[in-house]
């Protein structure tokens, strides 16, 4: 049997087409509030015959750390990967993770591509592009490509000259479910005209922000992906579905956000410019969540760093607050991308968020009571499979997808 080896984990060569999908911040409760509503008939299904576990993604729960864990097969402490913006420690600089130089090990996509496979991968926005792309040759055997940027793709740049052609749809709006629909329509076809050993789907968590389990809104979703889902499994994939984070009401009773403005509460305590608070959830795409998530690190310079972690422990709804030599080994994060502080929130009704000053985040596009993601509380994510798994370990974690995948299938 073939083996491929990355990042110190060995894949065997799949026995059929090997489909993860990467369901942003698909709560398990989403997919089962769908199915007990009769939406989802064919992953009841894909269940009836495979696999309906659960999982625990990485911490920070968000976008980035998550996908890139899920195809490297390893936590953010190998790959580098801890979030969608830091402070560059060779510059100082505030700065978006997106460049694919700030990932620090290859993936599964490029090491089984240089083993000889046909490799896809599709994602909904292009931040995520690049970094799921990176060591890919498009000499005919690897796509990749986002839909939010499907009519720009070139045969030299993505593997594929004409993505809208392929998925049958126009460019979707980036807040719409179209952009994680055209992911799933643009699967289907690779999987029957491509014929990739290995593809990459991985959706945007617009409707997920937006929409709680049970809503008309999530069902409709989940409703268009069960149909992608069929013709997946009927087109004779191995299908394993996971996600990045779940997604969690962060607001009061009254629909406003349950906010921690942790910049001003620090200023205030120790004066402004002696401490700098970093919400890794920032991207370019905030309407839906404001920047606000519930992990954040803090630079400290000046004050002790204790004095600091004691003064937000105080805070009602932050559930830790640890140093970076603390926090870094907890949740397998890489210290020199990380500030003297880790601090995760939630309380008791795990609703709580951070933000940094009051004045720096916009929230007139929250048109919608606040759902996000960050903290503990969205650690939990589905694990489901069209196979039987065998001697699969007793604890899931989202970035094991591949390895089910290729080392744990029973054939049907």
């Amino acid at each position: 049997m073939k083996t491929v080896t990355v990042n110190g984990r060995d894949y065997n060569w799949p026995k059929a087409p090997l489909v993860v999908i990467c369901c942003d911040g698909s709560e398990p409760a989403y997919m089962e509030t769908a199915m007990a509503a009769g939406l989802m008939p064919n992953l009841q299904r894909i269940i009836a015959r495979g696999e309906n576990r659960r999982g625990l993604s990485v911490i920070p729960s968000f976008t980035n750390p998550n996908n890139l864990s899920i195809v490297t097969g390893r936590p953010p402490a190998v790959h580098g990967i801890c979030g969608n913006y830091l402070i560059d420690p060779a510059t100082g600089q505030e700065t978006m993770m997106n460049d694919p130089k700030w990932l620090r090990a290859p993936t599964i996509f490029e090491a089984f591509q240089k083993a000889g496979a046909r490799v896809a991968v599709v994602t909904a926005k292009d931040k995520l592009r690049l970094l799921l792309g990176k060591g890919l040759v498009f000499d005919g055997t690897a796509v990749a490509f986002s839909s939010e940027k499907a009519d720009r793709v070139t045969l030299a740049e993505n593997g594929i000259a004409d993505a809208c052609g392929l998925a049958g749809m126009g460019v979707p709006d980036v807040y719409s479910a179209g952009l994680s629909e055209f992911v799933f329509a643009a699967g289907v076809r690779l999987l029957s005209g491509f014929k990739p050993d290995l593809m990459y789907l991985s959706t945007t968590d617009y409707v997920q922000h937006k929409y709680p389990p049970g809503s008309a809104g999530a069902n409709s979703f989940y409703a268009m992906m069960d149909r992608y889902l069929g013709a997946l499994d009927e087109g004779g994939a191995i299908v394993v579905i996971v996600a990045d984070h779940g997604m969690k009401d962060k607001h009061l009773a009254d629909g406003a956000p349950d906010v921690i403005y942790l910049q001003d509460l620090l200023d205030d305590a120790f004066g402004p410019g002696t401490t700098k608070v970093i919400l890794p959830i920032t991207d370019p795409y905030v309407v839906h969540h404001g920047a606000l998530g519930s992990f954040a690190t803090v630079y400290v310079y000046g004050p002790d760093v204790k004095e600091v972690m004691a003064e937000i422990a105080l805070q009602p709804g932050i559930d830790v607050v640890v140093d970076r030599a603390s926090g870094c080994a907890r949740y397998e994060l890489p210290p020199d991308r990380m500030g003297n502080v880790i601090v995760l929130s939630g309380g008791p009704a795990g609703t709580k968020v951070i933000g940094t000053s009051r004045a720096r985040h916009d929230l007139s596009g929250l048109d919608a009571p606040l759902r996000s993601h960050g903290g503990l509380t969205e650690q939990e994510i589905p694990v489901i499979a069209n196979r039987k798994f065998r001697n699969a370990p007793a604890q899931l974690r989202n970035f094991d997808a591949f390895a089910l995948g290729c080392n744990h299938i029973v054939e049907n």
